[in-house]
C-alpha cells in the first residue's frame, strides 16, 4: 500500500521533556482577533526590537507549585459527595543584580480540600497539617481541580501586588491576575492562542534573543485588557522559528509608554536567567530563578507519602473516607 504524505514544514522534536505538555499549545477559542490591537506601538510593519537593559537593580520572580495529596470522599444518605485535598506553595526569588545575589521571601503554604455539590466537611488536624474546607456547587471534578488552582492564582497574585507596590520590579510565572498600575510583568512559558494576525504573526520566528516584537493589546475594551510581546530567551541550534520564545503581558492601566520602557527591560533581562537544556527540562523558558523557588516550594510541600498517611490517620471515624 503506498501512502502518500501531503509537503509540510519542517519537523522537530521539542526539547522540553514531554511531562511537561508543549511549549506550544495552540487554542482558538481563547483568541479574539477582533479584541487585539496590533497598532499600540507600531502601526504599519512590524520588525523585531531590541532589548534595552536600563539597570534595574532589584528583581522579584514569584511563582506558585500545587499538589494533589488525595481524593476524599465525603458520605450521606442522599448518595456520597466527592472532594480532592490539595496542597499548594507560593513566594518570590528576589534577585539582587548589584549585589550579586538572590533570596527567597514571602514563602508559605497552604492546604485546601474542596468538595463537590456544596457540600464539606472539616478535616481533622494532623501532625500539624491542616487543610482548610470550601465547597462548589458543581459535581464536576474539573470544578474541584478549577477552585484549587484559583486559590493559588490568587495568593500568587496578591504577592506579585504587595511586592510591586513596594517598589519592586515583578517578574510573575503565568499570566498577570491583578491588573492594577504597577511594573509587574506576567511571564507565560507556553502558548495557548495565536493572537497576532497572518500579516504580523511571521516577525515573531524573526526575533533573536535579546529581542521583542512590538507591542499588542489584547482584550482591548474588555475587563482582561493587557499589553503583551512576544521576545526570545536564547538562539538555540536546531530550533525551529518558536524555539525559546515567550509572551509576556503588563496591565493596560499603566502608560503606554511604561508598558513600552517594561518591554524593553524584559526582553534585554529575561536571556541572563534563562535556564539550559542540560539543567533543566524546560529550558529555556524556564528560568533559573524560577526554578530554584520550585523546587524549594516542593520541599516545602514536605513528603506526599507522608503528607497522604497523615491525612487518612486524621479522617479515620470522622465521616470522611479518604
Amino acid at each position: 500500500m503506498t501512502v502518500t504524505i501531503a509537503a509540510m514544514g519542517q519537523l522537530f522534536v521539542e526539547g522540553w521533556a514531554p511531562e511537561y505538555g508543549s511549549p506550544f499549545e495552540t487554542d482558538d477559542a481563547l483568541a479574539d482577533p477582533e479584541k487585539v490591537d496590533e497598532t499600540v506601538e507600531v502601526d504599519g510593519p512590524w520588525a523585531p526590537l531590541p532589548g534595552v537593559d536600563d539597570g534595574v537593580g532589584v528583581v522579584a520572580f514569584v511563582d506558585g507549585v500545587r499538589r494533589i495529596d488525595a481524593r476524599v470522599t465525603l458520605d450521606d444518605p442522599q448518595g456520597p459527595t466527592f472532594g480532592i485535598c490539595g496542597s499548594y506553595g507560593v513566594g518570590a526569588v528576589v534577585w539582587d543584580r548589584a549585589g550579586g545575589r538572590s533570596d527567597y521571601r514571602d514563602l508559605r503554604v497552604e492546604r485546601l480540600a474542596v468538595f463537590g455539590n456544596g457540600q464539606g466537611a472539616p478535616i481533622p488536624d494532623s501532625s500539624g497539617i491542616i487543610y482548610r474546607s470550601e465547597s462548589v456547587p458543581d459535581s464536576d471534578p474539573g470544578a474541584l481541580i478549577k477552585r484549587f488552582h484559583g486559590a493559588m492564582r490568587k495568593a500568587e497574585a496578591a504577592l506579585s501586588e504587595g511586592l510591586a507596590q513596594s517598589g519592586l520590579f515583578v517578574v510573575a510565572d503565568g499570566p498577570i491576575n491583578d491588573l492594577s498600575a504597577t511594573e509587574k510583568v506576567g511571564y507565560i512559558k507556553s502558548h495557548r492562542a495565536p493572537y497576532l494576525s497572518p500579516q504580523q504573526a511571521p516577525v515573531i520566528g524573526r526575533v533573536r534573543a535579546g529581542q521583542r516584537t512590538p507591542l499588542f493589546v489584547i482584550g482591548r475594551g474588555g475587563q482582561y485588557e493587557r499589553y503583551s510581546w512576544y521576545q526570545r530567551l536564547a538562539d538555540l541550534p536546531g530550533g525551529h522559528s518558536w524555539t525559546g520564545v515567550v509572551r509576556c503581558e503588563v496591565s493596560s492601566a499603566l502608560p503606554t509608554a511604561t508598558a513600552v520602557s517594561i518591554a524593553n527591560r524584559t526582553a534585554a533581562l529575561l536571556p541572563l536567567v534563562g535556564s539550559a537544556p542540560h539543567i533543566d527540562p524546560r529550558a529555556p523558558q524556564n528560568l533559573v530563578p524560577i526554578a530554584a523557588l520550585e523546587r524549594e516550594l516542593r520541599r516545602m510541600l514536605g513528603d506526599p507519602a507522608f503528607v497522604y498517611r497523615a491525612l487518612r490517620s486524621a479522617v479515620a471515624g470522622a465521616g470522611v473516607e479518604a
